[in-house]
Protein backbone atom coordinates (compact mmCIF):
# COMPACT_ATOMS: atom_id res chain seq x y z
CA UNK A 1 0.00 0.00 0.00
CA UNK A 2 2.81 2.13 1.02
CA UNK A 3 4.30 1.71 -2.58
CA UNK A 4 1.11 2.55 -4.46
CA UNK A 5 0.64 5.41 -2.57
CA UNK A 6 3.75 6.32 -3.60
CA UNK A 7 6.19 5.53 -1.61
CA UNK A 8 9.95 4.97 -2.99
CA UNK A 9 10.85 2.33 -0.39
CA UNK A 10 9.80 1.05 3.37
CA UNK A 11 12.08 -0.91 5.51
CA UNK A 12 9.64 -3.68 7.90
CA UNK A 13 10.80 -3.28 11.28
CA UNK A 14 13.12 -4.66 12.89
CA UNK A 15 15.85 -3.22 10.39
CA UNK A 16 19.31 -3.31 10.72
CA UNK A 17 21.17 0.12 10.54
CA UNK A 18 23.52 -0.65 7.56
CA UNK A 19 20.52 -1.64 5.71
CA UNK A 20 18.75 1.36 6.31
CA UNK A 21 21.80 3.35 5.22
CA UNK A 22 22.38 1.11 1.94
CA UNK A 23 18.64 2.00 1.19
CA UNK A 24 19.54 5.42 1.91
CA UNK A 25 22.48 5.35 -0.05
CA UNK A 26 20.25 4.01 -2.85
CA UNK A 27 17.92 6.54 -2.70
CA UNK A 28 20.36 9.67 -3.05
CA UNK A 29 21.75 7.80 -6.32
CA UNK A 30 18.57 7.75 -7.75
CA UNK A 31 17.34 11.04 -6.90
CA UNK A 32 20.65 12.65 -6.79
CA UNK A 33 19.99 15.16 -10.12
CA UNK A 34 23.22 16.69 -11.10
CA UNK A 35 22.69 20.01 -12.50
CA UNK A 36 23.56 20.49 -15.95
CA UNK A 37 27.33 21.62 -16.59
CA UNK A 38 27.86 24.28 -18.88
CA UNK A 39 30.58 23.37 -21.65
CA UNK A 40 34.31 24.84 -20.86
CA UNK A 41 35.90 25.86 -24.10
CA UNK A 42 39.67 27.33 -24.03
CA UNK A 43 42.02 27.74 -26.63
CA UNK A 44 42.97 24.32 -26.00
CA UNK A 45 40.12 22.45 -24.30
CA UNK A 46 36.87 21.94 -25.26
CA UNK A 47 34.64 19.91 -22.80
CA UNK A 48 31.03 19.23 -23.61
CA UNK A 49 29.14 17.26 -20.62
CA UNK A 50 26.20 16.51 -22.19
CA UNK A 51 27.96 14.39 -25.31
CA UNK A 52 30.93 13.50 -22.76
CA UNK A 53 33.25 14.92 -25.18
CA UNK A 54 36.60 15.87 -24.47
CA UNK A 55 38.54 17.80 -27.08
CA UNK A 56 42.28 18.28 -26.70
CA UNK A 57 44.43 20.76 -28.88
CA UNK A 58 41.12 19.58 -31.43
CA UNK A 59 41.70 15.88 -30.76
CA UNK A 60 39.04 14.07 -28.86
CA UNK A 61 40.16 12.43 -25.65
CA UNK A 62 38.83 9.66 -24.03
CA UNK A 63 38.39 9.72 -20.34
CA UNK A 64 37.28 6.93 -18.10
CA UNK A 65 33.59 7.37 -16.89
CA UNK A 66 35.17 8.23 -13.22
CA UNK A 67 37.96 10.65 -14.91
CA UNK A 68 34.89 12.19 -16.66
CA UNK A 69 32.95 12.76 -13.14
CA UNK A 70 35.83 14.11 -11.72
CA UNK A 71 36.71 16.50 -14.42
CA UNK A 72 32.38 17.65 -14.27
CA UNK A 73 32.88 17.77 -10.49
CA UNK A 74 35.88 20.13 -10.57
CA UNK A 75 34.61 22.09 -13.86
CA UNK A 76 31.47 22.62 -12.17
CA UNK A 77 32.98 24.09 -9.02
CA UNK A 78 35.85 25.83 -10.96
CA UNK A 79 37.85 28.15 -8.98
CA UNK A 80 37.30 26.99 -5.89
CA UNK A 81 39.33 24.49 -4.28
CA UNK A 82 37.80 21.23 -3.07
CA UNK A 83 38.56 19.02 -0.10
CA UNK A 84 39.90 15.48 -0.87
CA UNK A 85 36.68 14.26 1.12
CA UNK A 86 34.63 15.79 -0.64
CA UNK A 87 35.74 14.92 -4.28
CA UNK A 88 36.42 11.16 -2.98
CA UNK A 89 32.29 11.13 -1.67
CA UNK A 90 31.23 12.82 -4.89
CA UNK A 91 32.38 10.94 -7.13
CA UNK A 92 33.12 6.95 -5.64
CA UNK A 93 30.30 7.76 -3.10
CA UNK A 94 29.40 8.35 0.75
CA UNK A 95 31.33 6.33 2.46
CA UNK A 96 35.01 7.03 0.70
CA UNK A 97 36.71 10.03 2.27
CA UNK A 98 40.43 8.65 3.31
CA UNK A 99 41.11 7.40 -0.20
CA UNK A 100 43.52 9.94 -1.36
CA UNK A 101 45.54 7.55 -3.31
CA UNK A 102 42.41 7.08 -5.58
CA UNK A 103 42.40 10.53 -5.91
CA UNK A 104 46.53 11.42 -6.28
CA UNK A 105 45.74 8.50 -9.26
CA UNK A 106 42.81 9.91 -11.21
CA UNK A 107 44.30 13.57 -11.09
CA UNK A 108 47.43 12.25 -12.34
CA UNK A 109 45.74 10.34 -15.31
CA UNK A 110 43.58 13.30 -15.83
CA UNK A 111 46.16 15.43 -16.18
CA UNK A 112 48.35 13.64 -18.88
CA UNK A 113 44.85 13.33 -20.59
CA UNK A 114 44.33 17.19 -20.72
CA UNK A 115 47.06 19.19 -19.53
CA UNK A 116 49.53 20.40 -22.26
CA UNK A 117 52.26 19.43 -19.62
CA UNK A 118 50.97 17.72 -16.56
CA UNK A 119 54.04 18.25 -14.77
CA UNK A 120 52.82 21.69 -14.83
CA UNK A 121 49.21 22.02 -14.63
CA UNK A 122 47.19 24.76 -16.49
CA UNK A 123 44.01 23.73 -15.25
CA UNK A 124 44.46 21.30 -12.60
CA UNK A 125 45.95 22.82 -9.60
CA UNK A 126 47.03 20.99 -5.93
CA UNK A 127 46.14 23.02 -2.83
CA UNK A 128 48.44 21.36 -0.67
CA UNK A 129 46.84 19.98 2.81
CA UNK A 130 43.50 20.84 0.95
CA UNK A 131 42.40 18.96 -2.29
CA UNK A 132 42.34 20.01 -6.46
CA UNK A 133 40.84 23.14 -7.93
CA UNK A 134 40.24 23.66 -11.78
CA UNK A 135 41.11 26.89 -12.59
CA UNK A 136 40.13 28.67 -16.02
CA UNK A 137 43.19 30.26 -17.80
CA UNK A 138 42.55 33.83 -18.10
CA UNK A 139 44.14 35.45 -21.20
CA UNK A 140 46.37 37.68 -20.93
CA UNK A 141 44.19 40.39 -22.21
CA UNK A 142 41.89 40.16 -19.34
CA UNK A 143 44.56 39.88 -16.97
CA UNK A 144 45.82 43.09 -18.05
CA UNK A 145 43.01 44.65 -18.07
CA UNK A 146 42.42 43.34 -13.85
CA UNK A 147 45.59 45.32 -13.38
Amino acid sequence: MALDAGADDYVVKPFGMEELLARIRAALRRTASAEPVPAFVSSDLDIDFERRRVIVDGRPTKLTPKEFELLRHLVANQGKPLEHRRLLQAIWGPDYGNETEYLRVFINQLRKKIEPDPANPKYIHTDPWIGYRFEPVVPSTAKAKKK
